[in-house]
């Protein structure tokens, strides 16, 4: 299937966010038809009746033996639920060594995982954030809703620093009903109270992923000489020998992905690094795979 996913950097020459989103949900659909899983839950949900067009492979023949009424099995995955999408738009998601940054790959991310739950007809809401709340938009499915989503999304941001907790307070704050919660970030942030905030949310019963946005040159740091770097986030400038950072950088880097994997284990979150020239319909593909045999796993307990 590699040679079916969409080319990121010729994805992200579409301008236009909402066909750019279409053409992704597109391809990822195409990879569903070639695969077993078919949906982002295969748990059980409740029973509703038969339909003209339904897959009659879904009829619960004993309960039309008990009723004489022919009703299809429904699943999570078609039962609607409110999805949030968290966007990192601090500073640190402007880095780049490709011709788009690390926002423009979470904001792609964002919309195609927006476009497909409304296409699921979840209700979609947005909230963006840097060292503060940016944007928030309630979770809804109406007509409209899904460009309102993407308006807030483009929208340019003043965020700075990136801080976790103040999304994760208010989405814990506002949203009662169990739902699903996406954090798209690059988690470049101290993470001793992200472990605190996703045990709140799974506390309250939501199923939370996050999603980790990273650019090529933060995974592998490459350096041909001396030379003087910025701090997006603070502006600071700073002065690196890649004999003496390089060694280093990689093992604070590997240190604090463990610590970000481990406490998303302990929780049962799932947790994803993305490349940022990692196709997205392909990233989406792996997510959904993944989600699919954690709850398989769950439902053999």
């Amino acid at each position: 299937m590699a040679s079916t996913f969409v080319d990121p950097a010729a994805l992200m020459r579409i301008r236009n966010l909402q066909l750019r989103a279409r053409h992704v949900v597109d391809g990822f659909y195409n990879g569903l038809h070639r695969s077993p899983y078919h949906g982002f839950s295969v748990e059980f949900s409740q029973y509703r009746p038969y339909s003209v067009g339904d897959d009659p492979r879904q009829l619960d023949w004993k309960l039309f033996a008990r009723s004489d009424r022919y009703h299809i099995k429904q699943f999570e995955d078609e039962t609607s639920r409110r999805c949030y999408l968290l966007v990192d738009q601090s500073r640190s998601m402007d880095y780049t060594t490709l011709a788009y940054s690390k926002a423009d790959y979470a904001r792609t991310v964002a919309a195609s995982l927006g476009y497909y739950l409304t296409l699921q007809r979840d209700s979609v809401g947005l909230l963006t954030f840097g060292d503060e709340v940016l944007q928030f938009l309630p979770a809804r499915h109406r007509p409209g809703h899904f460009r309102r989503f993407l308006g807030a999304l483009e929208r340019s941001s003043d965020g700075t620093r990136t801080d976790l907790q103040k999304p994760l307070e208010q989405i814990a704050a506002v949203v009662r009903r169990r739902g699903l919660v996406i954090l798209i970030s690059d988690l470049l942030a101290p993470i001793d109270s992200l472990k605190k905030h996703l045990s709140h949310l799974i506390g309250r019963g939501h199923e939370v992923l996050v999603l980790r946005i990273l650019d090529p040159g933060e995974i592998v740091l490459s350096l041909s000489g001396p030379t003087m770097v910025r701090d997006l986030e603070s502006g600071r400038d700073v002065y690196i020998d890649p004999h003496t950072a390089i060694d280093r950088y990689q093992q604070r880097f590997a240190e604090h992905e463990r610590q970000v994997q481990s406490a998303c284990d302990a929780l049962g979150v799932i947790f994803s690094t993305l490349p940022s020239d990692r196709p997205v319909d392909q990233a989406l593909f792996d997510l959904l795979n993944m989600t699919v045999r954690r709850n398989s796993r769950r439902g053999r307990r």
